[in-house]
């Protein structure tokens, strides 16, 4: 978006605001003080006059759902403040992670002891969980923490594979969950994830395949400090923003709204996850929320669609219909029956599923599990039910598409090169081969496509007919000469008059 496109976009949304909503709230500076004594967030809702006005609204506040041009949001003092200046009529709601007052909460977890998985783990009984999983499942499993917080809460991360110490041919998968620490279903459900997945290694084909073949990584508590914000021993009181009071969904960069579209600088949970996505080259993710049911794809900051538009809405009909066929009428059918595209629903700037699409040419999709954020616990084993052969599918869409190694033509060593689909590819879309093995990985909608390999030093091949299929492999490797084109022409340097 241009520079005066967005200087009409907000005073035409200053003109709304101001023509459409009044000031009822005369003592606002003592609800604000009343309200962040002792929070860093409130829980409000209001209406507005045109969806139009989310665009300049969802940079000051952070934006939960929107129902018939009700908003219902969070903000924290600074841009509560903000949002009072705008004179729009408002509602203050009781938060979602105060509505529950007495979670079942466990302090002791043996993992191989869990039979109902219907609790909640207090903090210490996470981490607990999290290594007992790497000392029970050493070959397979490693435990890495990609960062201690400052409250000394960590970030912690299964790795997830046969050769546990090996850089192998093998795409790199990412499920993250509650990013948004009042919206735990996710918390739970991917423990019982990595469990399912490590113990049923050797017996299970189908997940025994998965782990030889995929580098899976789950980090099932994004932010500890909010989700543990009353405290390390239960998730009553927790918080959708960190301990700062900011929402980390909006603090990424973004491709459109630039490095710091929510005017904070980047949290230390945000620069952990970036420097995570930096040193890997993962190639499927899934962010886990919750507060709807719905899977949420690629872009929520613009309107363009994803140049894999027709893939994204297979993969999330799948999800979809999966979990539809598997729980009580009425579930995983919001919006679109089950699926929509991000900027539909509402546009947001700074989220980590355009961050990881775009920036590290990732797929990643916003999975919504629950109306309920923090879900009760004795729903839990429910929720499993529903979603974990939709977590299982969307593992195995990773090694669907178009894949193969580059290589250097007369050394056979491997390239990273960029793969390019021609006439297809935009806004970041293509993928690249990843080194030391060479290897690349193209999720696709089914099709007859034209690829173009290119990387810096050796002359371009173009690949025509390549034939993709849905649910299944087209592997193409590509052998690439070294040398640089030399242009066929010579410049004439005649002005024209």
């Amino acid at each position: 978006m241009n520079y005066i496109r967005k200087i009409l976009l907000i005073i035409s949304g200053c003109f709304l605001f101001s023509t459409v909503y009044t000031q009822n709230n005369v003592n606002d500076r003592q609800l604000i003080d009343k309200i962040f004594d002792k929070k860093i967030e409130t829980y409000f809702k209001f209406e507005i006059s045109s969806t139009k006005q989310i665009h300049e609204l969802t940079k000051i506040i952070s934006i939960d759902n929107v129902k018939n041009k009700i908003v219902y949001a969070y903000a924290n003092k600074k841009g509560f403040e903000k949002f009072l200046s705008l004179n729009i009529d408002y509602t203050i709601l009781t938060s979602p992670g105060e509505l529950i007052r007495n979670p079942k909460m466990l302090d002791k977890v043996n993992i191989r002891e869990i039979t109902d998985w219907d609790f909640y783990p207090n903090y210490e009984a996470y981490e607990s969980m999290m290594y007992q999983f790497e000392t029970d499942y050493p070959n397979i499993c490693k435990i890495v923490n990609i960062d201690t917080l400052p409250s000394g809460r960590k970030l912690l991360i299964a790795k997830i594979t046969d050769n546990i110490l090996a850089h192998e041919n093998e795409p790199e998968f990412l499920y993250t969950s509650t990013m948004h620490g009042d919206e735990t279903a996710g918390y739970v459900l991917m423990l019982r994830l990595i469990d399912y997945l490590l113990s049923n290694y050797g017996s299970n084909d189908r997940i025994t395949d998965m782990v030889d073949n995929i580098e899976i990584w789950i980090n099932p508590l994004a932010n500890p400090d909010g989700t543990y914000a009353g405290g390390n021993n239960t998730v009553y009181g927790a918080t959708r923003t960190n301990a700062n009071g900011v929402d980390l969904n909006r603090n990424y960069p973004d491709p459109e709204d630039g490095p710091h579209p929510d005017g904070n600088p980047w949290q230390p949970e945000t620069i952990a996850f970036m420097d995570l996505a930096e040193d890997h080259d993962f190639v499927l993710s899934c962010n886990i929320h919750s507060g709807i049911e719905v899977c949420n794809y690629p872009w929520d900051t613009w309107y363009p669609r994803h140049a894999d538009d027709d893939w994204w809405i297979f993969v999330c009909r799948e999800y979809a219909d999966s979990a539809q066929f598997y729980s009580p009428y009425g579930y995983m059918t919001a919006l679109n029956n089950g699926i929509t595209n991000g900027y539909d629903w509402y546009t947001i700037a700074g989220g980590r599923q355009d961050y990881m699409t775009y920036f590290h040419q990732c797929r990643e999709f916003t999975l919504e599990l629950s109306d309920i954020k923090i879900l009760p616990a004795n729903q839990l084993p429910a929720f499993w039910d529903y979603n974990y052969r939709s977590f299982l599918n969307y593992i195995e869409q990773i090694n669907y598409g178009i894949r193969g190694i580059i290589t250097d033509s007369i050394t056979g060593d491997p390239i990273e090169a960029e793969v390019y689909i021609d006439g297809h590819d935009i806004d970041s879309s293509w993928v690249y081969s990843s080194l030391p093995v060479g290897n690349y990985y193209r999720p696709i909608y089914a099709g007859t496509y034209e690829i173009t390999y290119s990387a810096q030093g050796y002359f371009p091949k173009t690949k025509s007919n390549v034939i993709a299929f849905n649910r299944n492999t087209t592997y193409v490797h590509i052998q690439l000469a070294p040398g640089t084109l030399i242009a066929d022409f010579i410049a004439n340097t005649t002005c024209i008059p």
